[in-house]
């Protein structure tokens, strides 16, 4: 599928930006590096959807010329149409990149919801409850034609324009009986944006699909489909997915942007202490280390920064991932297609026969995958993988239920690490305030001796969009597995048994999440909402 680049209808790369200046000063044509001032009587001569669809913004007028600043002043089209509408001739001044799209949202307040407003006004399209009860009547050659639309086509781009910039994981539109949902998940939380007008739904939908290389005429049953986007000089990937519900097809766009991957386990939120544990389990010859935790915890990408670490072009490493979420410079992946025939035993055994040194199995699903798995280790690899389980000790349990036999459980176990994602507070705006009564009695003695009466609070600033914090990190709890846990483990000790064979230093993802509280790193409402599952356990 060819990339779709959104640097046509954004901004350039600053390497693009720089050419672009000097052919315009070369033409005679003023390339300004700083936003001017304008007027919002000159800027209302163009309408908002049009200046994001031209990228011109009429900044001054002057003896019956419209200066007009450009994204891309070597765009005659555009000018010429912008002095159509203006009735003016044009002047073109260019602009840098980030200063224009400042401007931009300044002189417009541009937005995904607004241009759906004014596309919706202009389309013409009846809004009517027959027309929203009856979106199945309409023909895939007419979604088809209105998906098309340069304006969609602009609306779409904006809305996943607009996703990427505010560091979005997830873009969910969800249609209901008389609207249409638009949902970002920020820092793993959703907050719900503006609606599009229902009756756009067809058309809204319909373009992603097209974008997205699916069947725009199948609407009953779910569908995958990818988006590869060049956005200001880098790569984003888009996995998209459709379900039919009882008032049109759900859509979930999930945004693998490889720029805003944390591949360092300090970074993740990870202490020393923990990563010189890590050290010492990924520098093993052969051997098993699980990370456990639920969906969205950040399993795959503490081991993607594992396998980064360990990059060494004397090795061979080879992953096996449902789906691959980003690309590994210097690792082999494959992707399993269970529809191929590929599932993780098969693909196990095929990287088997490529003489790996270390493997990455994305998931540890059933009895003939885990029993692949201990086999690996056993025979001299180094194998990663994932399991769904609330603590790091309940994986020896889930590993023996799914077939693996505890002496064999117990000779391949070098590591277990299990983790929670919580916000990160927000560096700028994070002020120290007294522990609330509230808080207070939902912490431990030691926990509030550690807070020492004091808990770190943000109300919100720009640099985090006034939401308070920015960003994620881990809370992790990790166990080396030694003599005297292997021994019982290899004895089908019960829970309890296993938590008596802990070393005293060991720390719950709840003990290190009010470390990092105490620290101002995160709230204390983010750890305990993170690791409640685990203390229910």
């Amino acid at each position: 599928m060819s990339e779709i680049d959104l640097d046509t209808q954004t901004s350039n790369s600053s390497d693009d930006g720089e050419a672009l200046a000097e052919r315009c000063r070369l033409l005679g044509i003023e390339w300004l590096d700083k936003a001017p001032e304008i007027e919002q009587e000159i800027a209302r001569l163009i309408e908002p959807d049009v200046a994001v669809r031209l990228r011109v913004i009429p900044i001054e007028r002057e003896n019956g010329h419209l200066l007009v600043a450009m994204a891309d002043p070597l765009d005659v089209t555009a000018a010429d149409e912008v002095g159509a509408i203006a009735g003016m001739t044009i002047r073109r001044v260019g602009l840098e990149a980030d200063a224009f799209s400042d401007l931009m949202r300044g002189t417009y307040g541009t937005t995904a919801a607004r241009m759906a407003e004014s596309l919706a006004a202009e389309s013409g399209m009846s809004s009517s409850t027959e027309l929203e009860h009856n979106l199945d009547a309409i023909e895939a050659g007419d979604i088809h034609r209105m998906a098309e639309e340069p304006t969609l086509i602009n609306l779409v781009n904006l809305l996943l324009l607009e996703a990427i910039q505010s560091r979005t994981s997830d873009v969910h539109i969800e249609p209901f009986e008389s609207e249409l949902k638009v949902k970002y998940r920020v820092d793993g939380v959703l907050s719900e944006q503006s609606p599009p007008p229902k009756h756009l739904q067809p058309a809204l939908i319909g373009r992603i699909k097209i974008m997205a290389g699916m069947n725009i005429a199948e609407r009953y049953v779910p569908q995958d489909g990818h988006i590869t986007l060049r956005f200001e000089g880098r790569k984003v990937d888009i996995r998209v997915s459709t379900v039919p519900t009882l008032y049109g097809e759900s859509v979930v766009m999930r945004i693998l942007d490889k720029s805003s991957i944390q591949l360092q386990l300090k970074t993740l939120g990870m202490d020393q202490e923990h990563r010189d544990t890590m050290d010492t389990l990924i520098s093993k010859p052969h051997g098993l280390v699980l990370v456990t935790g639920p969906t969205g915890s950040g399993k795959t990408t503490t081991l993607y920064a594992c396998l980064s670490k360990l990059y060494d072009p004397r090795k061979k490493i080879i992953t096996i991932e449902d789906p691959v979420e980003y690309e590994l410079g210097g690792i082999n992946q494959i992707p399993v297609n269970p529809k191929r025939g590929l599932t993780f035993a098969m693909g196990l055994r095929a990287i088997l026969r490529q003489d790996p040194d270390v493997i990455f199995v994305g998931e540890t699903r059933d009895a003939e995958t885990i029993d692949i798995v201990i086999r690996s280790a056993l025979t001299g690899h180094l194998v990663f993988s994932t399991l769904h389980t609330n603590d790091a000790l309940s994986s020896i349990g889930r590993m023996i239920d799914m077939g693996a036999e505890p002496y064999l459980a117990a000779s391949v176990l070098e590591g277990l690490l299990a983790q929670r994602l919580g916000r990160r507070l927000c560096p700028e705006c994070m002020e120290w305030a007294p522990l609330s009564e509230d808080l207070s009695h939902r912490l431990t003695p030691d926990e509030r001796d550690l807070l020492n009466g004091k808990m770190p609070v943000s109300n919100g600033c720009e640099s985090c969009r006034n939401q308070g914090f920015y960003g994620r990190l881990g809370f992790f709890e990790l166990i080396r597995v030694n003599s005297t846990l292997r021994a019982a483990i290899a004895e089908s000790s019960s829970v309890a048994e296993l938590k008596g064979a802990l070393p005293d230093d060991f720390r719950t993802m709840r003990d290190d999440g009010i470390a990092k509280v105490a620290r101002g790193e995160t709230s204390i409402d983010e750890v305990l909402r993170a690791t409640q599952d685990v203390d229910e356990a």
